[in-house]
């Protein structure tokens, strides 16, 4: 690639959607209207083995840092830090003086940083996008906020308006016509608009907050997609996982794991509870649709400025799908459910809408992680494999589906060693820093090799308690009843990549192995255990 070979240094333009389920978009067996994603991912390399911690935040850091989140300081989400997890290195619940981060080191080697979305990396002007190396910045602080500026704001009770976005080193109040989507979107455009220097590359950092909930879009989109998910989710889940395997994303055999979720299958449902699941469905197909048309105003643009043909573009999403009854949730549940009674209005023609608040639930979800198990916040492969894909400048692999093991730690070691720069090692600027424990894609891009990792690489997960361990091929998680069980799963995710067949008692040699490599993790990054449970 590009980078590699001494030429002209490509621009890097690196998207993430929050919340984004395997299967949403169209190249990855979505019926969501996504052309300009599946534009960029049908002549790009499309990833299909490509991991993210379980949740947001924790992610983010990888990305940013190409380490562990626990070494990063997001060891978890600052709403549910621990007692035990106060005060303890890694759980700063911001980027922490340990690591260095990318937009610092590109800066550093000539590139223009720029950032509009979410940043959930830190809630405070000292620690918000443009103390951690970005030149522009417009961001949302927190990990969650109404995607319309016009729902209930400060004085109302949760969240206060008046201090969840920034741009650069300040708090910003938004317009009245500002949707999160078309606001980051027009923000990026903006920032590559007033380049001085137009010769000079750019790394672009653009974070949607869609479609994580509250689901809101506009009405039009909306009313595009009624009546489309009647049937349900488990139906919308066969036929999505049809469409996967016509696709060639995962085997025509697979054997899928079965929906697991403690409210209502659709056949139980009244007409009235039917009508109200699936037009939060409906809202939640309008905000992807959205996200895909901002896209491609960002594309359009690049393409008119001549800057489309050397821009490297990374698509993700930062966890598997959104499935839970967030009402149930301990830490924050009961009082925004008080919250939503008293400020908005969720009656059926009105979900939606900016005064609404809806989320989807597991059983949706389940039909976007499937043949996985499992959703956003587990270490299963539901939780961590997501839907991502690279196109663009210098890419060799192209129209391709890639299957080699991927994390969203190796997108730092790649975009440095493209740019033609490295990590600092040990020291940047004065401080000791930890190393990135991501590996370089640039030799698969360039179809130099067929893998990422090597085989006896190890890599772990850990999230409220639930914990997780690979090695090669083989991987054990520890997920508490009544998900799991109170012992450590076995499986070898090759041959049962929808983890459905637990070969503890078969392999114990193995799964001893496999938790010695667990203990040196925790060890290695510090982790605090707790479980919380959701």
């Amino acid at each position: 690639m590009s980078g590699r070979s001494g030429a002209k240094r490509p621009n890097f333009l690196v998207i993430v959607a929050d919340d984004l389920g395997f299967s949403d978009i169209g190249a990855f067996g979505g019926e969501i209207e996504t052309p300009n994603l599946d534009a960029l991912a049908a002549t790009g390399l499309r990833l299909t083995n490509f991991h993210s911690a379980p949740a947001c935040a924790p992610t983010r850091a990888m990305l940013l840092t190409g380490t562990d989140p626990h070494i990063a300081g997001i060891g978890t989400h600052e709403e549910v830090l621990a007692p035990s997890q106060r005060g303890k290195p890694g759980y700063e619940c911001y980027i922490n003086e340990r690591v260095v981060t990318l937009p610092q080191l590109l800066g550093d080697a000539g590139y223009l940083t720029l950032m509009s979305g979410k940043w959930h990396l830190g809630s405070s002007l000292e620690t918000c996008p443009a103390t951690r190396g970005f030149a522009r910045s417009f961001a949302l602080l927190p990990g969650a906020a109404n995607h319309y500026a016009s729902s209930p704001k400060a004085g109302t009770g949760f969240p206060k308006q008046d201090t969840l976005y920034t741009e650069d080193h300040k708090f910003v109040d938004l317009p009245e016509d500002f949707y999160t989507s078309d606001g980051f979107t027009t923000r990026m455009i903006d920032y590559l608009g007033e380049r001085e220097d137009k010769t000079r590359p750019f790394f672009a950092y653009l974070a949607f907050s869609a479609p994580h909930w509250p689901l809101q879009a506009p009405d039009d989109l909306i009313a595009k997609y009624r009546g489309r998910y009647d049937a349900g989710p488990e139906a919308l889940r066969e036929e999505r996982l049809a469409r996967l395997k016509e696709l060639g994303l995962c085997a025509k055999d697979i054997e899928a794991h079965p929906i697991v979720a403690k409210n209502k299958p659709w056949v139980e449902m009244n007409a009235e509870e039917r009508a109200r699941s699936a037009r939060a469905m409906e809202v939640y197909a309008a905000m992807v649709e959205r996200l895909d048309w901002n896209v491609g105003r960002l594309v359009r643009h690049l393409k008119e400025t001549g800057e489309f043909d050397n821009t490297l573009i990374l698509f993700m999403s930062d966890n598997g799908a959104e499935g839970a009854l967030i009402e149930a949730v301990p830490v924050f549940g009961p009082y925004l459910m008080d919250f939503i009674d008293k400020y908005y209005d969720n009656s059926l023609e009105n979900i939606g809408r900016p005064n609404s608040y809806v989320w989807y639930g597991p059983r949706w979800a389940q039909a976007a992680t499937a043949p996985s198990r499992l959703y956003k916040t587990y270490t299963s492969e539901g939780g961590i494999r997501v839907v991502a894909f690279a196109s663009g400048a210098g890419l060799a692999r192209k129209a391709e589906i890639g299957h080699a093991f991927s994390t969203v730690m190796d997108v730092m070691p790649t975009l440095l060693e493209l740019a033609g720069t490295t990590h600092p090692g040990a020291e940047y600027r004065g401080r000791p820093l930890e190393p990135m424990m991501g590996r370089t894609l640039a030799p698969y891009f360039a179809a130099e090799s067929d893998e990422v990792h090597p085989g006896d690489a190890v890599t772990g997960w850990e999230f409220f308690g639930r914990r997780g361990i690979r090695k090669g091929d083989w991987k054990a998680i520890w997920i508490p009843a009544p998900e799991g069980t109170s012992d450590w799963q076995l499986y070898d995710v090759a041959a049962d990549p929808a983890e459905m067949h637990d070969l503890a008692s078969a392999e114990p040699a193995r799964l001893a192995e496999m938790l010695a490599l667990w203990d040196d993790y925790v060890a290695r990054t510090g982790i605090v255990m707790v479980d919380i449970r959701t």
